[in-house]
């Protein structure tokens, strides 16, 4: 008799910092639990284009299946990093680089993952922010901003994540959100619901218990805040904020699946586990 294989399993993590010495080695650890199961990779593998090719093609060899979308770091043109490409072109290099890993990348059609509750539609996103959460009482990006230079306190995406061939991170964003609210649309289907995966909360609410709450300007955009509720969405996974946790919004779970940087996760532990377990239950349909 042939045995019958389980059901992979969804699971998602984000803002590796693989290059960090305690980072990689907790990620060099991370295996699956099932040789069906996916894995969702939720941008800020690293910081160089070496070291995120070293970390998606080893985390490639050892899951069914990786779906990557960025972060701002892998974005970034760093002094350190022998790729030198900005902007487009850069991310465009890092796909055709997770193609040839096997990766599934937000530029290519979106996979139906079959789980135990049924199949889903795992949709990677890249869309960049552009500063319209802005901070209590400001209403533009240049008072947004005068309130980071009094704090001292800003991403240094203003250095070196670059928007080229765009006139700034603001069109480029709104360009990213256009085409893909139009791929979303097409694909839309209540009964394979869609898992959304991008590197920023899809609505602000995330960000209210940030410490110095003027980051929000550099982690998402007014223009999807409405999308959990457009779409058939089953559930948003996203990172970026270092704050792992679950929350609902209009009934849909948001996780944010982020490792974070070691001074962080030593303090409040892996409290959902390093590999976040994405298990929707009866609400896959």
């Amino acid at each position: 008799m042939t045995a019958v294989q389980a059901p992979g399993r969804l699971l998602a993590i984000s803002d590796l910092h693989a290059a960090i010495g305690r980072n990689k080695a907790l990620v060099e650890g991370l295996r699956p639990e099932s040789p069906g199961d996916w894995l969702v990779v939720a941008g800020d593998v690293a910081e160089t284009a070496d070291e995120v090719r070293r970390t998606l093609a080893m985390l490639a060899e050892r899951f069914g299946t990786v779906v990557w979308t960025p972060g701002n770091h892998e974005l970034w043109t760093h002094p350190s990093d022998g790729l030198t490409l900005r902007g487009e072109e850069r991310y465009l290099h890092l796909v055709e680089m997770c193609r040839e890993l096997g990766v599934v990348t937000p530029e290519d059609p979106y996979p139906v993952f079959r789980g135990e509750h049924g199949r889903l539609r795992i949709a990677p996103l890249f869309l960049l922010y552009d500063y319209t959460w802005l901070p209590e009482g400001a209403e533009s990006k240049a008072e947004g901003m005068r309130v980071a230079e009094e704090t001292g306190l800003a991403f240094s995406d203003e250095l070196l994540l670059h928007s080229d061939p765009f006139p700034s991170r603001e069109d480029w964003c709104a360009a990213r959100v256009a085409e893909t609210e139009q791929r979303l649309a097409a694909v839309d289907d209540p009964d394979v619901p869609l898992v959304l995966v991008n590197h920023y909360p899809l609505v602000r609410e995330p960000t209210r218990v940030l410490r110095h709450p003027h980051l929000a300007m550099w982690c998402g955009t007014r223009r999807t805040e409405t999308w959990h509720r457009r779409f058939h969405v089953a559930c948003v996974l996203y990172g970026h904020l270092h704050i792992p946790r679950r929350t609902v919004h209009d009934g849909v779970p948001f996780h944010e699946v982020s490792l974070g940087y070691p001074r962080e996760w030593q303090r409040h532990g892996h409290p959902h586990g390093i590999l976040r377990r994405i298990d929707l239950g009866e609400s896959t349909g």
